[in-house]
């Protein structure tokens, strides 16, 4: 049986101690220690990591980790919301995005021409600049073919950039495939449908991506699922968990509740009644901010993983 803990600190504590210690706290503390030895766990198994998040995830300074956790090998299917497509690209141009309040005056903000995403602020000549970036990139790929998966898309714009901070570029140079199902859902749809406009023979293939990330996996390959929020994200990737016998390792981190009734908010124990995770499997729900959690629950896995010889 184990026993609560008291936490205590001492001058210099690392991330891996401080996360060790949570782990004897209580409430979520646990589930985060908890989270962080599943991540240990389906890596080791070499489990086929569905790596999902949502683009605000991507607006936040979360965007270079998540690049360094694909270049470190701990993602390999992406599934994500369109807009961390377009802030990617735009960050990957050198745009920076300012820090703000949850309090500020959003009528003030609009006259400025500063859209507020939580406390972050996004000047709209950052979109006109995605608009430029986004037809250019566009023509390119229009010229080497007519139709493209989204993820086909979004290899070839990886290939165009050159930020070592960048999703897209890291996928692309790691082979990691980036599902977006519901690519119409931003500024990045409506550009799609402008530049089909002027082409009409130009076409992206959402139903061929489907069977992409179907067929990426299959009932025999263990798999693992980090969910970070929710939203269609979570759900197109345990779909293919699903479809291919249900993830053996998951962990959700989201601030939604399960009493909504949401994707969001579904736990992992939710899922195992539909079959998307095993009944068997290795699984954690924590709740909370994923901008503090998840970085705390990783950096400990890492640590561990290095220390294993599991990754570089």
């Amino acid at each position: 049986m184990e026993y609560i803990k008291d936490l205590k600190w001492k001058k210099g504590i690392n991330v891996k101690d401080l996360v060790e210690q949570l782990g004897n706290v209580g409430f979520q503390s646990i589930e985060l220690k908890r989270a962080s030895n599943v991540f240990e766990k389906m890596k080791m198994a070499g489990a086929k990591i569905f790596f999902t998040f949502t683009s605000n995830m991507v607006t936040s300074g979360l965007r270079g980790f998540f690049a360094q956790l694909i270049n470190l090998k701990m993602a390999n299917v992406i599934v994500t919301t369109v807009g961390g497509i377009e802030e990617d690209i735009m960050k990957a141009h050198g745009e920076k995005f300012q820090m703000g309040r949850f309090d500020l005056d959003d009528l003030e903000l609009k006259e400025k021409g500063l859209n507020r995403i939580g406390n972050l602020l996004i000047d709209n000549q950052s979109y006109l600049i995605l608009e430029d970036m986004l037809n250019e990139m566009l023509k390119k790929c229009y010229e080497k073919q007519k139709r493209w998966t989204p993820s086909e898309l979004f290899r070839e714009i990886g290939l165009m950039l050159n930020d070592e901070n960048s999703i897209l570029y890291q996928a692309a140079k790691n082979n990691v495939p980036i599902f977006c199902p519901a690519i119409t859902d931003g500024a990045f749809g409506f550009h799609l449908y402008m530049f089909q406009q002027k082409h009409p023979d130009f076409m992206i293939d959402v139903i061929q991506d489907f069977k992409n990330i179907v067929l990426c996996t299959s009932h025999d390959e263990k798999k693992g699922i980090i969910s970070l929020g929710g939203s269609i994200s979570k759900h197109h990737a345990i779909l293919a968990g699903l479809i291919n016998g249900g993830m053996e390792f998951a962990v959700y981190m989201t601030t939604a509740e399960q009493k909504s009734g949401s994707m969001s908010g579904a736990t992992t124990r939710e899922a195992k009644s539909w079959g998307k995770i095993k009944d068997e499997s290795d699984a954690a729900t924590v709740i909370g901010d994923v901008s503090i959690l998840f970085p705390l629950a990783m950096i400990h896995a890492l640590e561990n993983l290095i220390e294993n010889k599991i990754i570089n």
